[in-house]
């Protein structure tokens, strides 16, 4: 009987922890996604294509997340993303034609870094930031190019809305 009170009190005393640490991310009226300049410093080597899908692509999937929250208002705050950093699970069209001998078959686990500012209404400044990469190369043979680097701008916008990474200072 001891241990389930002391089990309860416990569990209610983390909850009430991480309710004071982490905070749903308000409203959100803008989404900007820039190419950090790590990974622009890789534009020859991965192609300005490839840069832009995954800057398109994080834009979507955080816009899709915040929309299952709410959607985006106008009176929300912005939100200025950078990709870091990406790491493509396959070779990219820019990596084959400049390596004759690469081949689409080739596979490598991905994953990609993401850092931020959420700038709110009433003008207070908060950072984000996020990095996933598949650490098991048997879960990339039937991947994608960027998969992983999708998997990872996925999990950060579910994370972002449900407060995981928006921490009140």
């Amino acid at each position: 009987m001891r241990l389930a009170t002391l089990l309860t009190t416990t569990l209610a005393a983390t909850a009430a922890a991480f309710a004071v640490q982490a905070a749903p991310l308000g409203p959100v009226a803008e989404v900007h996604v820039a190419i950090g300049p790590a990974l622009q410093d890789k534009v020859d080597d991965y192609g300005q294509r490839e840069l832009d899908f995954l800057a398109a692509d994080l834009r979507k999937s955080v816009i899709q997340a915040i929309s299952r929250q709410g959607g985006l208002t106008p009176s929300g705050g912005t939100l200025d993303l950078v990709i870091e950093d990406a790491t493509p699970n396959r070779p990219t069209m820019r990596q084959m034609s400049n390596k004759p001998g690469l081949s689409y078959e080739s596979f490598g686990i991905g994953g990609a870094k993401v850092s931020g500012v959420l700038t709110t209404p009433d003008g207070r400044s908060i950072p984000v930031s996020y990095r996933w990469y598949e650490n098991d190369i048997r879960w990339s043979q039937g991947t994608s190019t960027w998969s992983d680097a999708q998997t990872s701008f996925d999990r950060f916008g579910r994370q972002l809305v449900n407060g995981s990474l928006v921490a009140e200072r």
